[in-house]
């Protein structure tokens, strides 16, 4: 043991004296950037343009690194420019003092409106920052500081770099900045102070001038002139002379009067406020020598009249109140609510309660009386009256619309209710609005909404209007409750639906609208059916969009072929050949007496010849010179049954269905069976209208592409065309054939229903009732964004301003995208409804700005577009100089608004004055006061900076001669100094 422990004993400490501290650490990695960044060795660039600053192009890259464990991010802030020519530089630049310094006396970017505060403050177009990683970690202690300024100053020396070099230091909000810019033989030191209390005697220009002097300590008897930039700055609050012309709408306009419904049809637009809050005017003396201009504590030169220089910047409103953004924002937040409509209308409006109870049972007895029943005139207060008194009944209060709300909506969205004789339908359909533009068109296919006329897009805008100004989600409910009871009315009593358009559903549109049209398709169907007129259901079904029909079945697969076939134009008028008085769809066929006897061999190829002697029935007319290959018949076109219109939903569930039959024979057998359902129909009514038929005389009607012919030489030398079916019609057990052989000649009118009418209405309906307002608002969401954009782009076409278009084509590319999908993100939708919001203030401001400056009231045209063009830069562009500053047009509209403020002000001021006269003569005595009665026009500018120059040697008298510079802004609150101050470190 004791041997083991005596090498311990032996073993001692080495201390290594050359191993680095923290600190110069800490300085290898500052190098080490600069290093990476390659911002070693001067670096001189072109002299810089004017307003190079605001129109060129900033960029930065940072980096991490740490002292001990305080972490600190290192940024490169650049100025992008093209690389100088070097031909002819190379011996200069080993004399020539660092860009940066260079920058210090360039007068053609003073006062950037948009860049970085030490850009302004030193006109740096490129400088490093380091500062405190962490948001809230400050460098505080003087100690640090000299640390900090000690590194960086080492850093720059050993690797050459030019580029100043900042440290942040105290709290960030003070942005206070200590820095230094190293070059051959030169050094400037970037010094700053900022004070919360101005010191009096350093709010003019003589006491700046004094601290400039003092901190130069020029030895120089004669001092160099100094350079001077000045500007003040302006604010007009008071806007009081012009009233804001945006006022919100009168909601007691929206019902009755003269204006009536057609409010509802209209969406709002503007600002409920000013969204200009204040704007900036900055007087500019760019070139100054000391000695030309006054600027003391008793006198000023600095008038801003004669300013050379004017430049208006305005302040917007912070989130001003849009009303289209709000009815979008407030639409959008129904989505997100869970209540069925019965939850929030109390209990359901169609129970009954006591004695209405009690009268349920004698319902029969009461339909088996002979006293007649009243059909009811189609008008709004009938329809609403019965339903309207249930709810108050339920609840015990109020309805959440009253009755004048009520009917005024109701008369909107349907027209034709305001005759007291109840429309037969055929003009009910056509009551669509003249067609929109195509833009428009394109529009509502891309967002999945309706059409600007049809009653989902009037119906979209009512509950919207009824959910910002009518009750809200209350409101919205019982409206939706009401447009259902009058869907019901209508299908029951057989009037057509208005706005919405002929046809089977418009998959291009949205799935209420689907459903609405489907409603329609039904109400047609029951209609021509009950009255037994001979009307076309629709005029237009079969050209409608391909799958349009689903043909009951689908026929999915077979569709496309019927393209010459048919003439799908003569289809519509199959209705107007039936010359039957019993025109009626059977439900079964077992009692026909026609089919007696026939059988199904009646239909095989081949079959009996007895099936020449049927009478021929249901034909439409003759297929122009065709004959039947085997009794040279003429060949007719049959009366068929119109295929089933059907909405997205029930071709989804379709397809599903028959995807889930599987890839099984069976499966397949099953799957083209019920695809078939539409071609058997037609197959028996060919085969009633064209007795003797054969399935190739079917094929050359229905599908010319499965029948080839070709020239062939007969055993006489005679070229005969010769026909026969496609190879996919000869495939063994091909359904074509399968469907063919199983066809009895039964004409349309005694046909199976393809389409149910009454069943698919009591679906929609039961559809309809089943909505939550939640799933309405979801439906209903594109529409209303779609009339948004619409009146967006409405809006923008009477101020044309080129950013406005530009985001208007944004918002309609990303609603496209997020509004074609069923069940879009809540975040992108309100990124939609942000967007309007955005362009709804631009164009408000353009608005307040146009008001403002009597852009309508100039005389000479000039004058106009000279304004116009004003205040679309002051829209576009961070700052606009005011052309003939304040002798142009422009700058005198501006002088007259101040002129107004102040004399508002004054006003006050002497109001005040009776009240309080001791506290305003003592106020009158202060020298800010007695300066300012010079310039009476203009309020105390809110704001002053000064800029002084001049390239002195320091610190001797031989020392070289370099840059010297000092900025100063001055506010209510706020007092700063920013010192750039060179120094010769060879000759001291």
């Amino acid at each position: 043991m004791a041997a083991d422990s005596e090498p311990e004993s032996e073993v001692f400490e080495i201390t290594d004296f050359t191993t680095a501290s923290e600190w110069e650490r800490f300085i290898s990695k500052v190098e080490e950037v600069l290093n990476d960044w390659k911002l070693i060795g001067p670096s001189l660039g072109k002299p810089l343009e004017k307003g190079i600053f605001t129109s060129g192009t900033w960029e930065e890259r940072s980096d991490e690194i740490s002292f001990a464990d305080f972490r600190f991010s290192v940024t490169h802030h650049y100025l992008v420019q093209e690389s100088p020519d070097k031909e002819g530089k190379d011996e200069e630049s080993e004399d020539a003092i660092p860009q940066s310094m260079q920058d210090l006396l360039c007068m053609n970017n003073d006062f950037p409106p948009r860049a970085h505060c030490l850009v302004r403050w030193y006109g740096l177009r490129e400088f490093v920052v380091i500062a405190p990683a962490a948001h809230s970690d400050a460098v505080l202690s003087e100690s640090k500081c000299n640390l900090l300024l000690s590194s960086i100053s080492i850093a720059l020396g050993n690797t050459g770099c030019q580029v100043p070099l900042f440290v942040q230091i105290h709290h960030k909000w003070r942005r206070m900045y200590m820095g230094e810019c190293q070059g051959p033989g030169v050094r400037t030191d970037f010094e700053m102070v900022h004070l919360r209390k101005v010191p009096s005697q350093y709010t003019h220009l003589s006491g700046l001038l004094d601290i400039f002097k003092s901190k130069i300590g020029c030895p120089l008897t004669p001092l160099p002139p100094v350079s001077i930039a000045i500007r003040f700055t302006y604010v007009l609050q008071d806007w009081q002379q012009y009233f804001w012309p945006q006022q919100p709408p009168d909601i007691d306009a929206l019902v009755g009067g003269e204006v009536g419904g057609l409010e509802f049809g209209k969406l709002p637009f503007g600002a409920c406020e000013d969204p200009i809050s204040e704007l900036h005017l900055a007087t500019t003396w760019p070139h100054l020598t000391e000695g030309i201009i006054v600027d003391n504590d008793v006198y000023s030169d600095l008038d801003p009249v004669q300013a050379p220089h004017w430049s208006v910047r305005v302040r917007k409103a912070d989130n001003p109140q849009c009303l289209l953004g709000d009815f979008v924002t407030e639409f959008l937040k129904i989505c997100r609510r869970k209540e069925s409509t019965d939850e929030i209308l109390g209990r359901s409006t169609f129970e009954e309660e006591g004695r209405e109870v009690a009268d349920i049972t004698h319902a029969l007895s009461k339909l088996t009386e002979p006293a007649p029943v009243p059909i009811h005139k189609l008008s709004v207060s009938n329809m609403v009256h019965t339903a309207k008194k249930k709810i108050r009944k339920h609840r015990g209060e109020e309805s959440p619309l009253n009755n004048d709300v009520l009917n005024t909506i109701l008369l909107f969205l349907f027209p034709d209710a305001v005759s007291e004789k109840p429309l037969d339908g055929t003009t009910s359909i056509d009551n669509s609005i003249p067609a929109p533009e195509a833009g428009d068109y394109t529009l509502y296919n891309q967002f999945k909404s309706a059409p600007s006329d049809s009653l989902t897009y009037k119906l979209a805008l009512c509950l919207c209007m009824i959910n910002f100004y009518h009750g809200g989600l209350k409101g919205v409910a019982h409206l939706w409750q009401e447009f259902v009871l009058e869907m019901r009315f209508r299908w029951e009593n057989n009037f057509l639906i208005p706005g919405l358009a002929s046809g089977p559903p418009d998959l291009r549109c949205c799935l209420l609208h689907q459903k609405l049209q489907m409603l329609n398709c039904c109400i047609e169907r029951k209609k021509a059916r009950d009255e037994g007129k001979k009307t076309s259901p629709s005029d237009s079904t079969t050209s409608a969009y391909p799958g349009d029909a689903g043909k009951t079945g689908g026929q999915l697969g077979l569709d496309h072929l019927r393209d010459t076939e048919k003439e799908k134009g003569e289809v519509g008028k199959s209705w107007d050949s039936w010359s039957d008085s019993e025109e009626e769809f059977f439900e079964c066929l077992s009692d026909t007496e026609d089919l007696k006897g026939n059988g199904q061999e009646s239909g095989k190829k081949g079959g009996p010849k007895e099936m020449a002697n049927l009478k021929p029935e249901g034909r439409l007319h003759q297929h122009g010179k065709l004959t039947l290959l085997h009794n040279g018949e003429p060949l007719y076109i049959p009366v068929t049954q119109e295929p089933a219109p059907m909405t997205e939903d029930l071709l989804e569930e379709q397809s599903e269905v028959l995807a889930k039959l599987g890839t099984s024979a069976e499966g397949a057998h099953l799957r083209a069976r019920m695809q078939s359902a539409c071609l058997l129909s037609d197959m028996e009514s060919f085969k009633a209208a064209n007795p003797g038929c054969f399935l190739e005389d079917f094929v050359r009607w229905y599908s010319p592409r499965d029948y080839i012919e070709e020239e062939v030489t007969d055993e006489k030398g005679n070229v005969v065309l010769k026909g026969e079916l496609s190879a996919r019609m000869k495939i063994p057990s091909n359904m074509w054939v399968e469907a063919w052989e199983t066809a009895k000649p039964v004409p349309a009118r005694r046909q199976r229903r393809l389409f149910d009418d009454t069943r698919e209405a009591e679906k929609v309906l039961h559809y309809l009732a089943m909505q939550k307002p939640a799933d309405l608002a979801r439906h209903l969401l594109p529409c209303v964004i779609h009339a948004a954009v619409l009146k967006v782009k409405e809006e923008e076409s009477l101020e044309n301003i080129p950013s406005v278009k530009k985001i208007i084509k944004q918002i309609i590319a990303h609603s496209s995208k997020v509004l074609h999908f069923p069940n879009p993100e809540d975040k992108k939708l309100e990124e939609i409804t942000l967007q309007i919001t955005t362009v709804e203030a631009i164009i408000a401001r353009a608005r307040s700005l146009k008001a403002k400056f009597g852009t309508e009231k100039c005389e000479h045209e000039e004058e106009k577009e000279g304004l116009e063009r004003f205040v679309s830069c002051l829209l576009e562009q961070p700052e606009v100089s005011v052309t003939g500053a304040g002798r142009g047009h422009a700058g005198r509209i501006i002088h007259k608004l101040f002129v107004n403020a102040q004399r508002l002000t004054e006003s006050s001021d002497e109001a005040a004055a009776v009240a309080l006269p001791e506290e305003e003569l003592k106020k009158s005595g202060c020298p800010e006061e007695r300066r300012q009665t010079l310039v009476s026009d203009f309020p105390p500018p809110a704001g002053r900076e000064l800029i002084l120059r001049a390239t002195v040697p320091r610190p001797a008298p031989y020392s070289k001669a370099l840059p010297q510079r000092m900025y100063s802004v001055l506010t209510k609150e706020d007092f700063r100094l920013a010192g750039a101050f060179s120094s010769d470190t060879s000759f001291f």
